[in-house]
Order: structure tokens, then C-alpha cells, then sequence
């Protein structure tokens, strides 16, 4: 027993020691990125400032494998502790001023992402289980709904490894755009910018990187319409599912069988911080997390949260963006035309 202790604490701090060094360097660029909004780019923002430094150094000098481990954290385990400290100062009320309108908005622009995605996909001769792990990724969040629809399609990890690179690389370009598109679009105004940005971006962390470049409010919010698209995960994953193409071999018996089995062998995990999220607004919402704590977990959550984004900054590889074949190119950039057409008209018609 003390032997399996020691063991363990041995594991824990090798772990540790790998995650420190890239962790630390985010945490210096956060530093960094916080000082030059203070003193000479209020407008831009901590955390716009924190992802480009973050991208210059980790296409430069930052490029080194014992920073990996380090950075991932930051931009995976951080954010997502980032969006747990972020309910903590929500009242569930926030949640409901989406409306009926905002989760119809959602609802019909994840379906739209959903079969445009399909559509294009199959018309360019994409494979199957591929264009299905594409459109899981651009209509809920990103590598998590990849990860969650690949065992039950039974697709292959070439599939999903692709699928994972070509869905995020598209969020990043749009990460960087889309800010500058709501700015023409609806001046910043707060709802209809979050609707936008929490609708279209593939990532949690995408979206609160573009919409930590707007405002604070648009942050929260955006947030919010991420988080109802990921509440749907598991019934997309299913109508996925459901979806996959008859094979000719196996005839429609079989695929019926074999779809029924991967969805009961394979379990559909929600990501463990959108729970915390809820728990963390219910407890604030019962004035369990005393709301004169609220300006503490603010600075809090925005302090991480700038780390974070130098993580995910740092592992924006410009190669990757560049290596895209032309025909992957083409399907991401009509996903993405998809998803910003139609938000521009859901949100006309609808909010």
C-alpha cells in the first residue's frame, strides 16, 4: 500500500514538473499581456494581446516539445476551470434571458451546421463517417463532440484525427475574424454579438477568446449560448448516429444493429466543466457563494482565463494553417460561410 502511495506521488509530481515550464510561460505572457493593456492598449484587451504574443512566440522561439504538455494545460484544464469560476458569478435568471427566441436561434443554427455540413461533405466526396465527425465538431464544440461521435459511428482515429485538426483550425481563423465581422454587423450590441460568436465558434475556448476581444458583458453572454449548444451534445450525437449511411454490404438490418450497439457500448460524455458550471450558478443563484464574492472570482476567472488564452495562442501552428490541402480548404471555408450566413439571418428574424 505505501509503495502504491509512493508511486503515485512520484507520478503526480513527473506530471507536474512536465506541465510546469509551458504553463509557466503562458503565465508570464498573461503577465505581460496584462501589463500592456493597462498602460498602453486598453482597447484591444488583455486577452486579444495575450493570443497574438502567444502565437508569435509558440511559431518562434516557444516551439519546443517541453513546452507541450504545459501549454495544453493551459488551454484545455485552465479554461475549462475558467468557465467553472464563471458560473459562480452568474444568477441562473442570466441564463434565462436567452429567452425561447435565443434557444430557438441555437437549436436551428446547430441543424443548419448539422446538414449544410453533411450536404457539402458528401457533394465533394468526402467519406462518411469523416463528413459526420466534421459536422459534429462545427455544430456543437469542437474536438469534444469529435471525441464523443467517433465510437459511436465506429469511425476510424485517421477520421477523427483529421477531423479534429481541419474543425479547429477552421475556429481559429473565425476566432480572429468574427469580432471584427460583429463589429460592422451590430456595433458590439451585446446580445445579438454573443449570439453570433456563441453560435458559430467550434470551441468554449474559442469563444471566449473572441468574445473576451469585444467586452466583458459579450464574454459572459456568448458563454451562455455556447454552453445551451453543448447541453444538446448528447441528441446530436444520437441523430448522428442515426444518420450514418447504409453500407450496401451490410444492409439496413445490420447498420440498424451495429448503430444500436456502438450507442449503447459507447458512452456520450458531457465535458465535466459545463456541469461545474451549473453547479457553480446554482450555488451563487442560492446565495451559497456570498455574492460580495463576485468581484474576487471576476479578476479571478479573467486572470486564468488570459492564461488560457496564451495557451491556446501558443498552439495555433501556422504550418497547420498553411498544410490544408486545396479540396479541405474549400469544405471548411463553405462550413464557415454556412454558419455565418445563417446566423446573420437567424438573428434578423429572430432576435
Amino acid at each position: 500500500m505505501s509503495n502504491d502511495k509512493h508511486d503515485n506521488k512520484n507520478n503526480f509530481t513527473k506530471h507536474a514538473m512536465q506541465i510546469l515550464p509551458g504553463f509557466l510561460v503562458c503565465v508570464i505572457i498573461a503577465i505581460i499581456s496584462k501589463i500592456i493593456a493597462k498602460l498602453f492598449l486598453p482597447t484591444l484587451g488583455a486577452a486579444t494581446i495575450a493570443i497574438v504574443i502567444g502565437i508569435i512566440i509558440g511559431n518562434t522561439f516557444g516551439k519546443k516539445d517541453y513546452l507541450n504538455k504545459g501549454t495544453k494545460f493551459s488551454e484545455g484544464t485552465l479554461l475549462s476551470i475558467s468557465v467553472v469560476l464563471l458560473g459562480g458569478t452568474l444568477n441562473i435568471t442570466q441564463l434565462l434571458d436567452l429567452g425561447i427566441m435565443g434557444i430557438v436561434f441555437i437549436v436551428l443554427l446547430m441543424l443548419i451546421t448539422l446538414f449544410g455540413t453533411i450536404f457539402v461533405g458528401r457533394t465533394m466526396k468526402f467519406g462518411e463517417d469523416f463528413v459526420l465527425l466534421m459536422a459534429s465538431g462545427n455544430a456543437v464544440c469542437g474536438s469534444s463532440a469529435i471525441a464523443s461521435t467517433a465510437p459511436v459511428i465506429n469511425s476510424n482515429s485517421r477520421d477523427k484525427g483529421i477531423a479534429i485538426t481541419m474543425v479547429n483550425v477552421t475556429g481559429t481563423v473565425l476566432m480572429l475574424l468574427l469580432p471584427l465581422l460583429t463589429s460592422f454587423l451590430y456595433n458590439n450590441e451585446t446580445f445579438k454579438t454573443s449570439a453570433f460568436l456563441g453560435g458559430i465558434l467550434q470551441s468554449v475556448g474559442q469563444v471566449v477568446a473572441a468574445a473576451s476581444m469585444v467586452s466583458e458583458a459579450v464574454k459572459e453572454q456568448a458563454t451562455i449560448f455556447k454552453i445551451v449548444r453543448i447541453v444538446f451534445l448528447v441528441g446530436v450525437v444520437f441523430l448522428l448516429a442515426a444518420l450514418k449511411k447504409k453500407s450496401p454490404v451490410k444492409g439496413v438490418e445490420a447498420v440498424e444493429e451495429e448503430i444500436h450497439s456502438h450507442t449503447h457500448q459507447s458512452r456520450i460524455k458531457v465535458p465535466w466543466y459545463i456541469i461545474g458550471f451549473f453547479i457553480t450558478c446554482a450555488l451563487y443563484s442560492l446565495n451559497i457563494i456570498p455574492h460580495n464574492l463576485t468581484p474576487i472570482l471576476k479578476d479571478l476567472d479573467n486572470f486564468i482565463e488570459v492564461i488560457a488564452l496564451a495557451g491556446i495562442g501558443m498552439r495555433v501552428y501556422i504550418k497547420d494553417l498553411i498544410q490544408q490541402g486545396p479540396k479541405a480548404s474549400m469544405y471548411c471555408v463553405f462550413i464557415a460561410l454556412i454558419q455565418i450566413v445563417s446566423a446573420i439571418v437567424l438573428i434578423g428574424i429572430l432576435l
